[in-house]
């Protein structure tokens, strides 16, 4: 059988010697709470906030959600959910299959040169290779889903895994009788073929197909009411193929890497939920990109050299039909936006150590370009250096700096925005690059040697952050939601800050528990119309985490996690103006009250989550049984409240006129609470 070679956790690394976070493959299949969801596994970081909500948003270190980049095997993947948002990385359920990943890598700073386009994370994923003796199946009933996993030899050279899942959450959410039934779908692969002594070939693929429909009988209350009226359907399917080729030599080695991603995105909403009207909202959108990078690593006189290319071939559309309200009128707008853009990049990094390795030095530099807009095409604009330093004060002591500059490309649904007369308006606009300048330094400590602390102060200055015309705010600031993210007119003058501290211990076999205790101080803030900082939607002030993990012996597991964030702010509704019967009827819901941005904030919300797993041997094959159990006390979070329109005794919205002549809607708020002990029961089978 192949064993699996991997990085201590707590190996230190010369390039990022702060902000790289490491947890294997006992934590991500074990975390009490993820349900075996890798994207809330990586919630349990320091730095990383969450919310009371189901979505698994990556939001780190007072950065948005859509500041993240997530690597499989070295292939970027343009996504870690399902029924994604586009424009950013939330979404409610995980892709990733974690029977296949060994370790995962977060970077909340101290990025390396050869990953790009990212303001807060990088994310790299690594998956295990496939059996070379055998053929091994692993068949997993879950919480929502079933699955299939294979390993083993495709011939002497060549091992192959493969899972494909698929959710049967649609039987049990019209057994609740809530409104909405959606459907996931999703597969994964990878193949190793190992070509002589010293070269290898990966292929890796990645997808996933959701869909989602209305339950339209699920209609008795008001909240689901509201809920039918608003949401519409929404259908997306992507995928993400790539092919690398590492060749091994004396002093180092090259990588090759090409890939390609796409997503689909499409929905659609008729007035009413009525199919004999013309739609109200009908979006059909792909995302394409093309990928090829070369890296080559060598050690040269005690330097470590890292350097290579990357270039890119993107496509974008969108064909956009619905009903919006402007000019105080309710309008149908019809775009078609469509554009194609080439971007190339280039980075090294050279690493060295001294005084016989109590000191490591890393400097690294990189360059990126697009052809989507002069503003954006010369890549000496977008120099971004970092450096990094560590010192060894004492056997078990480190002193650790690093400084950097980065770069993000807007995403594609704003770059291909088209304004109702039809312009792609954020490219007369000269949109540009984000940019953040990080500064981190930290202490690590080693009482012993399977236990560390850490402790890190950061500080993120943002620039040329996309600033939305309509509503005078950052758009990296605002709420995301399912749908579409970032999809209006913008211009490049946002400015903001994030910054903080953050304590982590990490203690393997402490009085028989594996234990992770991280603390988390966040401000982040954005400046608005007047230049004022007004806190953004990720302000979560202070995030505690602890989990402890314990063996029992006769095949028993049990572990616990208990959080803690504080409330987030969020923005009133103006239900003045969301009463306007012309303004509801363009999307549905109530408009928010941007003259008082954030001023409101949620309570603070925490939560118990308890696993316990237990595995049975048998002749050919074993069964592991979980039961996993989130919000065990039961505690109820406050999320914006459910406005609904008041009904007359034939179940129709009740219309008044007022003074002026403008019909209106009777509003009513409804505290919206949300929290359940939720347990989960699955079963592993193995052969």
């Amino acid at each position: 059988a192949e064993v699996a070679v991997r990085a201590s956790i707590f190996e230190r690394n010369m390039e990022s010697p702060v902000s790289l976070r490491r947890i294997g493959i006992q934590e991500i299949e074990r975390s009490p709470g993820s349900n075996r969801d890798i994207s809330r596994v990586i919630q349990s970081l320091p730095g990383v906030a969450f919310t009371p909500s189901f979505r698994n948003d990556v939001i780190i270190r007072g950065g948005g959600p859509s500041e993240n980049r997530f690597f499989l095997d070295g292939i970027e993947i343009p996504t870690i959910n399902h029924f994604s948002t586009q424009g950013s990385s939330g979404g409610p359920l995980g892709i990733i299959n974690v029977d296949f990943i060994r370790e995962v890598e977060m970077y909340s700073g101290a990025f390396p040169a050869n990953r790009g386009n990212a303001l807060s994370s990088v994310f790299e994923f690594r998956q295990i290779s496939g059996n070379r003796d055998r053929l091994n199946t692993r068949a997993t009933i879950g919480a929502s889903d079933i699955a299939l996993s294979l390993d083993g030899p495709i011939s002497e050279n060549t091992s192959m895994i493969f899972s494909a899942r698929r959710s049967y959450l649609q039987f049990l959410f019209s057994l609740l009788e809530l409104p909405f039934l959606p459907t996931y779908n999703g597969f994964q692969f990878k193949t190793n073929t190992r070509i002589g002594q010293n070269r290898e070939l990966n292929i890796v693929g990645i997808g996933a197909i959701d869909n989602f429909r209305l339950n339209l009988e699920a209609n008795e209350t008001e909240e689901q009411q509201t809920t039918l009226d608003l949401l519409p359907v929404n259908n997306q399917w992507n995928y993400a193929l790539g092919i690398t080729y590492r060749i091994f030599r004396e002093n180092g080695s090259d990588f090759f890497v090409l890939s390609r991603n796409m997503l689909r995105n499409t929905a659609f909403k008729y007035p009413g939920n009525n199919e004999a009207l013309p739609r109200s909202l009908d979006y059909v959108s792909d995302e394409i990109e093309n990928k090829f990078r070369f890296e080559r690593t060598t050690n040269v006189n005690n330097f470590r050299f890292n350097f290579g290319v990357g270039g890119e071939y993107a496509k974008f559309n969108a064909d956009n039909n619905q009903l919006l309200f402007f000019d105080n009128q309710l309008r149908e707008v019809s775009t078609f936006s469509e554009f194609d853009m080439f971007k190339w990049s280039a980075f090294g990094q050279a690493t060295r150590s001294l005084f016989n390795n109590r000191l490591s030095l890393s400097l690294g530099v990189r360059a990126d370009a697009n052809n989507f807009s002069q503003s954006m095409s010369n890549m000496f604009e977008q120099i971004s250096p970092r450096i990094s330093a560590s010192y060894q004060l004492a056997e078990d002591l480190f002193l650790s700096a690093n400084m950097g500059r980065y770069y993000q490309m807007p995403s594609y649904v704003t770059l291909g925005f088209k304004n109702p007369a039809g312009v792609m308006i954020n490219r007369e606009n000269n949109l540009r690059y984000i940019s953040v300048n990080h500064f981190v330094g930290g202490v690590e400590w080693r009482p012993l040697a399977n236990s560390k602390l850490t402790l890190e102060g950061f500080y993120k200055n943002y620039g040329n952050y996309p600033f939305s015309v309509r509503d005078s705010i950052v758009i990296g600031s605002q709420s995301t939601d399912f749908g579409i993210f970032g999809n209006e007119e913008v211009v490049s003058t946002g400015t903001g800050r994030a910054f903080g501290t953050e304590l982590y211990f990490r203690a393997e076999d402490l009085a028989d528990f594996n234990v992770f205790l991280s603390y988390t101080f966040v401000r982040s803030e954005f400046r608005d119309i007047s230049g004022n900082f007004v806190p953004s939607r990720w302000d979560n002030r202070h995030i505690l985490i602890l989990t402890a993990l314990r063996e029992l012996g006769r095949n028993w597991e049990i572990g616990f996690k208990w959080r803690f964030s504080g409330g987030s702010p969020y923005t009133p509704f103006d239900l003045e103006f969301s009463s306007r019967r012309d303004a509801w009827d363009a999307q549905n819901r109530p408009y928010f009250d941007y003259s008082r941005f954030n001023q409101n904030r949620f309570p603070s919300f925490h939560q118990l989550d308890i696993r316990i797993d237990r595995q049975f041997f048998f002749d050919n094959f074993s069964i592991m049984a979980y039961l996993d159990i989130q919000n065990v006390y039961n505690f109820q979070s406050r999320l914006n409240d459910t406005v609904v329109r008041e009904r007359d005794a034939n179940g129709q919205p009740i219309v008044i006129t007022d003074r002026d002549g403008v019909e209106r809607y009777s509003l009513r708020s409804i505290e919206n609470l949300t929290g359940t002990v939720l347990p989960s029961i699955g079963l592993i089978f193995e052969f």
